[in-house]
């Protein structure tokens, strides 16, 4: 059974390296620069006799063989059928390269609207197929094992060595081509546009990749024969927009219901669990720092992002497992940190969202978090759509949508002490 999905996993990850070079052949013949990627195999085209594929398949070779000095042989033995299959993948990928370019022959956008258009429609097969690849998760692409082996091997951030390795190329593409070509030529605006654009529109795509999950086998496990795990316990989580209440509705339910509830806590606890010190995660644990360059530097890469934790995503991961450890210790209240994406598949888990109107919310902002009035209603909208952004970067899914929820509580047209005897009364009613 595992051996049939192995398979599938492959097969689509072949089927994603096609589609990703036609997007990079889309572009290409869009005559307004090619992709990062491929920018210094393209420029090396102009001026020999070899192919973009065939350029391809010799610079990915020599990637390869720098590879090996950045590890160790530790790493290298217990990644050794990742490592080798680079050498058939490169030259599937540079094949497929100059078969795509030879499918797209006929294109010759003679405006420049019409080169736009061809641009973005290579930006978007691109990222099709880059988010295909994610999907399958099969193997690495040369770039990206690179990119990884140097992020290892110096300790530094794979989104970052990833940008700089990026604009290493885009660069080296630019001296060859006033060197050789005696100009800039392969490297225009089409290829800033490719690297800003690419990566959201996989962020974008990628949820509704869902449905290949069952016929690639992810979920299917077998279930180990031992004795059923202990009933979990009922755990209380409570988004909510900024101004509303929600950390005070967590304390009156806390309290009213004998329970503990967490909440600033998890600074500590997710500091201590990821390594990351205290500060950066009170600044960063809600909120993305910039939520573009995540998708530039992270989902524009071919690489899933359990292998290329940042810090960011190590927060994440870290407060993750934190969450269900307390569900499965004791009954509790959490409040934000994804808590409800988190247990969503919990059938014991209340999950609450506050909002409240935009007036409340400022007057709780000034009288309660003592926020200058001049400035309340900027910091709110700052953090609500911190919130969102980070929300939907890791789920996928859309904040404060009802149908993620089991209650939504407007805590100013209610008032905090109806919407906490509410949702009391929903979780005492709960078997």
């Amino acid at each position: 059974m595992q051996h049939k999905y192995t398979v599938r996993r492959y097969v689509l990850f072949a089927f994603a390296l096609f589609v990703n070079t036609l997007g990079i052949a889309y572009i290409t013949k869009a005559m307004l620069g090619t992709s990062p990627i491929t920018s210094v195999t393209y420029v090396a085209s102009m001026f020999t006799p070899l192919t973009m594929g065939q350029w391809t398949i010799i610079l990915n070779l020599l990637f390869i063989l720098l590879e090996l000095p950045l590890m160790t042989r530790k790493e290298l033995k217990a990644d050794w059928l990742t490592f080798s299959l680079q050498v058939p993948i490169t030259v599937f990928f540079g094949t497929c390269i100059d078969f795509s370019m030879f499918l797209l022959s006929w294109l010759a956008p003679a405006t420049y609207v019409s080169q736009i258009l061809n641009l973005l429609v290579g930006c978007v097969i691109l990222a099709v197929g880059i988010a295909l690849e994610v999907k399958a998760d099969a193997a690495l692409m040369v770039g990206e094992y690179l990119v990884r082996a140097i992020s290892r091997r110096f300790r530094k951030d794979f989104g970052y060595v990833k940008l700089g390795f990026d604009s290493t190329l885009v660069a080296l593409a630019c001296i060859l081509s006033f060197c050789f070509i005696g100009g800039l030529h392969g490297v225009r605006e089409g290829t800033v546009i490719a690297a800003l654009v690419v990566g959201p529109i996989v962020h974008f795509v990628t949820p509704y990749y869902r449905f290949i999950d069952p016929w690639l086998g992810y979920g299917i496990t077998p279930r180990p024969q031992a004795a059923p795990p202990a009933a979990p316990h009922k755990v209380i989580t409570i988004a909510r927009e900024f101004g509303s209440g929600g950390h005070l509705l967590g304390e009156m339910l806390a309290r009213n219901l004998g329970i503990k509830l967490y909440d600033k806590e998890f600074i500590h606890l997710a500091a201590e669990r990821s390594g990351i010190d205290e500060a950066y995660v009170a600044r960063n644990e809600q909120s993305i720092p910039s939520f573009w360059l995540k998708c530039i530097m992270a989902d524009g890469s071919e690489t899933p992002r359990e292998r290329r934790l940042s810090p960011d995503d190590a927060l994440f991961v870290a407060e993750s497992t934190i969450i269900r450890e307390l569900a499965e210790k004791e009954p509790c209240v959490i409040v934000g940190r994804l808590a409800d994406f988190i247990l969503r598949d919990s059938p014991h888990t209340l999950k609450v969202f506050c909002h409240t109107a935009r007036e409340d919310a400022l007057r709780r902002c000034v009288e309660e978090y003592g926020i200058p009035a001049g400035k309340a209603e900027a910091e709110t909208l700052r953090i609500n759509r911190n919130r969102a952004t980070h929300y939907e970067y890791y789920t996928g899914t859309k904040w404060g949508d009802p149908h993620h929820y089991d209650l939504t509580v407007n805590t100013g047209s209610l008032g905090l002490e109806t919407a906490c005897r509410l949702v009391e009364e929903l979780y005492r009613s709960q078997p």
